[in-house]
């Protein structure tokens, strides 16, 4: 299957709203999903072919970052499966083809978002709580689990740097990522959950 955009609209219109949000967590009415991202509403029109922001600030993610974003919320509504996330984590590289998520283009900027908080823990922790993000206390300096999309969390942990080490951030997936969306949908779903924290 050609997981291009102009696919996701084709399929996803021809899908039972019904069918689509029990699977999803999305909500439907008057011809369109409402899908919660990063702690924001977006309104999906299949009809339409539209994606619009709900919450202020939510722009950022249908423009700036449409091309991982939209990508990623169409193919979600058509793939999704009504599975909730183990809460078991998984390395990006330890996905079947992971090795991309670290390579030339498709390298995830996780070195950026380390450059600014290697040294601002307080920040970092209100940047995600600022996108629907909850705190974790099991990994890292700092550590929180996003929702880029409702059953696809995402888990940023943070390593402050000191006289040693440089800072770092690492990325995790849940167990349950691949039943729902196939590898270059969730890399793009990593990416625009990376780029939201610059």
């Amino acid at each position: 299957m050609s997981l291009g955009i102009e696919k996701a609209w084709e399929t996803l219109a021809g899908l039972d709203p019904a069918d689509v949000t029990k699977r999803t967590g999305a909500a439907y009415a008057d011809g369109a999903y409402v899908l919660k991202s990063l702690g924001m509403d977006f309104r999906i029109k299949p009809g339409a072919k539209t994606i619009e922001s709900v919450t202020p600030g939510g722009e950022v993610l249908v423009e700036r970052f449409g091309y991982f974003f939209n990508l990623s919320a169409l193919w979600y509504l058509v793939l999704a499966k009504e599975i909730e996330p183990t809460g078991k984590h998984l390395k990006p590289d330890s996905l079947k083809g992971g090795e991309v998520f670290f390579k030339g283009t498709h390298k995830l900027p996780l070195d950026g978002v380390a450059l600014k908080f290697g040294s601002d823990r307080d920040g970092f922790l209100e940047k995600v709580k600022s996108l629907g993000g909850k705190p974790l206390t099991e990994f890292g300096d700092a550590s929180a689990e996003l929702y880029p999309l409702p059953r696809v969390p995402v888990t940023l942990i943070l390593w402050l740097g000191d006289d040693e080490f440089a800072p770092r951030v690492d990325l995790l997936f849940d167990s349950t990522c691949e039943i729902h969306l196939p590898l270059d949908i969730i890399w793009s779903v990593a990416m625009f959950s990376v780029l939201i924290m610059l």
